[in-house]
Formats: C-alpha cells, sequence, structure tokens
C-alpha cells in the first residue's frame, strides 16, 4: 500500500536536476545568512545587557520616570556608612559627617568609592562641547576637501595618491591620533599672547601682542580638533562619493545656463548630495563621541567638580578647559576603580545613557536623510 502511494506521487519529467554549482550557491547563501544573524545576535545581547543593568539607574517608577539626580548631578565620591546592625546608608561628602554623628555610637564603619555617586552631568556637558568642535571642524574641512577633489581637481596621479593617503588614514589608529592631537593642539598649536611660555617652539612679535606657538594645553578646542582628524577621513571619502551620486547632466544643464562652477556646486550639487552627507557625518560624529584614546591626551580628565564655565575665565573661556567626557568616565570606572555593585551601577548607567545619546544621534541622521530626500528628488 506504501509502494503504490509512492507510485502515485506525480513526477515531473522536464523538472532539472540541481546541479553541483546551485547546490554549492544554496549552502554559501544559507552560511551568510547564518553570519548575518550571528552578528543581529549578539548586537542584540549587548544592548539586552546593558539594558537589564543600565536603566534600572536611569530610568525609574515614579512620574518622571527619570533619575534627574543622575543626569543633573556632578560626580562624586560615595561614601557608603554601616552601623553596628549592618544597615547601610549611601551619601556624598557633605552628608557623611551628618550622618556620622546621627549614629553616634553606633557608627560602625566607612568606606569611600571615587567617582560612584552622585551624577554624570560633567562628562554629559564634556562630550557635548567636543562634538560640537568636532562637527564643525570636520564637516568644514570634510565637505571642503571632497568638493575639491570631486568637483575641481584634475584626475592624476597626484590626486589618486591623495585619495590613497585619506584611505590609508582612515586605518590609523585612535592613540596614535591622541599623541599627534598631543603634540600638534595642546602643545604646539599657535595663539596670541602678551608673554610666551619658555617651551614655545615659535614666538612672532605683532607689535601690539605675539602669536606664540605653545599649544593650547588640554583643552575643549584641543580634544575637538584632534577628534575631528579622527573622523575626517571618513567624512571626506562619504562625502565624495555622494557627490559622485549626483547626475552629471545637473552640472551640465547649469553651466549651459550661465551659472558659474561655485554656483552649480552650490544650487545643484550640494542640495541634491546633501541628504548623504549629513547621515555620513552624523554617524561619523557619533563614533568620534565614543573614542577615549584622543580625547585622553588632548582634553579629559577623570574628576572635575565644576562645568566648564564656572571657572576663573567663565563663559568665554569654556572652550580653553579641560572636561570630563562619558568615554573617559567610564575607562575610569571600569579600569582604575575596584569594581564593587557600587562603581559598577555607576559604570553601567553611564553606558546606558552614552548608548542612548549615539543611538539619538543615528535616528536624528536617519530622519534627517528621509526629509532631505523627500524634498530633493531627481
Amino acid at each position: 500500500m506504501t509502494t503504490a502511494a509512492a507510485d502515485s506521487t506525480p513526477h515531473n519529467p522536464f523538472a532539472k536536476r540541481q546541479s553541483h554549482r546551485e547546490r554549492n550557491e544554496l549552502v554559501t547563501r544559507w552560511l551568510l545568512r547564518l553570519g548575518t544573524y550571528a552578528v543581529l545576535a549578539a548586537a542584540a545581547a549587548i544592548f539586552a545587557h546593558i539594558f537589564i543593568k543600565g536603566a534600572p539607574i536611569v530610568l525609574s517608577s515614579k512620574a518622571p520616570f527619570i533619575n534627574t539626580a543622575f543626569l543633573t548631578k556632578l560626580p562624586e565620591t560615595l561614601h557608603i556608612i554601616e552601623d553596628k546592625q549592618g544597615k547601610l546608608y549611601e551619601t556624598d561628602p557633605k552628608g557623611s559627617d551628618v550622618i556620622k554623628q546621627q549614629l553616634g555610637n553606633n557608627f560602625r564603619q566607612e568606606k569611600t568609592i571615587s567617582y560612584s555617586g552622585g551624577g554624570i552631568l560633567g562628562p554629559i556637558i564634556g562630550t557635548t562641547l567636543l562634538v560640537i568642535v568636532c562637527m564643525v571642524v570636520a564637516l568644514f574641512l570634510g565637505i571642503a576637501t571632497a568638493i575639491y577633489l570631486n568637483e575641481y581637481a584634475s584626475h592624476g596621479r597626484f590626486i589618486e595618491l591623495v585619495r590613497l593617503a585619506i584611505l590609508n588614514l582612515a586605518g590609523v589608529p585612535s592613540v596614535v591620533f591622541g599623541l599627534f592631537g598631543l603634540s600638534v593642539f595642546v602643545l604646539g598649536a599657535p595663539r596670541f599672547v602678551s608673554e610666551p611660555l619658555e617651551r614655545s617652539l615659535l614666538v612672532i612679535p605683532l607689535g601690539f601682542t605675539n602669536l606664540s606657538f605653545e599649544g593650547w594645553d588640554t583643552s575643549v578646542l584641543a580634544g575637538g580638533f584632534t577628534l575631528a582628524f579622527v573622523i575626517l577621513p571618513v567624512v571626506i571619502t562619504a562625502c565624495e562619493e555622494c557627490l559622485k551620486a549626483v547626475p552629471q547632466g545637473f552640472r551640465e544643464t547649469s553651466l549651459a545656463l550661465g551659472a558659474t562652477k561655485w554656483q552649480t556646486i552650490r544650487k545643484c550639487v550640494l542640495p541634491f548630495a546633501l541628504p548623504g552627507i549629513l547621515t555620513s557625518s552624523i554617524l561619523g560624529i557619533a563614533r568620534a563621541a565614543g573614542e577615549t584614546a584622543p580625547i585622553m591626551f588632548t582634553a579629559a580628565l577623570a574628576f572635575k567638580d565644576k562645568l566648564p564655565w564656572q571657572g576663573e575665565s567663565g563663559l568665554m573661556g569654556t572652550l580653553t578647559q579641560s572636561v570630563q567626557a562619558l568615554p573617559y568616565h567610564i575607562y575610569t570606572l571600569a579600569a582604575r576603580i575596584p569594581q564593587n555593585e557600587y562603581s559598577e551601577r555607576a559604570q553601567y548607567g553611564s553606558v546606558f545613557v552614552f548608548l542612548v545619546l549615539v543611538m539619538s544621534l543615528a535616528a536624528a541622521s536617519i530622519l534627517l536623510r528621509r526629509k532631505l530626500r523627500a524634498k530633493y528628488k531627481w
């Protein structure tokens, strides 16, 4: 009966047998698909781990459902006070003496954990300032370079060498950029001063002042410029590809109507390349915000009890101040502080906030690209 059922199965005499090449193609397709799923699973596991560990630190079950103290306070040393009954009290340096006085003879011991108390307002402000300076410098230099290479430069061996140098620059480790920023921007950049320092590399008298190549010291300017050079190769390459994607007919039509070269680029090329330029630039800036090695040499401090504009120089000297930054703050908590439940709590809370900021930048780039693509179509 089984044989009869098998014989009754329709057979297509014209069906083509699967060749060895087709079987290899099927296996390759599934291997690539499994590799993609493995990457997605790893990313999902990382995000889930950070969310499970960090969300309870930043989010709250009560309105406004956000731990505002964690986002609005500067980092502090956390004091853990234990009484003789084993009860623990968490407080800041100012509240430590008050609690010990209240406990009196009931006080047993006190433990301090650096950078694990307060919040992360200082690192957030410092990262924002560094990203703003980086964005201004990288976008100006990157877009200008891409326009020159794609629209003005004549094709030749020299231009090809320039493009090769830009691509090679993208593979340089970030710690090398940190050393570059230390030597160029921290110790050798020009500034106007009345009295040059002894370590100045060159002093040019200008009568009313001096142009001294003595550097900007560790500051937001030095860190922002260094980060700009970190992402500059990515910005230049992405911008140039976006410019190449604009049809050549747009340029020819504009020139035929009597427009100049720059008018053609500004009115007929840049608007249509802008969605891709902004998307790639924002993603590059999101990468720069996560760099630790460059700002370690040029801008970041492990601890600072004031915001950048609260120093003696005031608001005008904000860019000349050293700052805290989220990547360096996370590195300090993870590598320089003995690991315990309190330092881990501050560490994962900082990572969660930083991940949200980076994802917000990525989401903003996608929304901006869609809006601009809907406006400029061809």
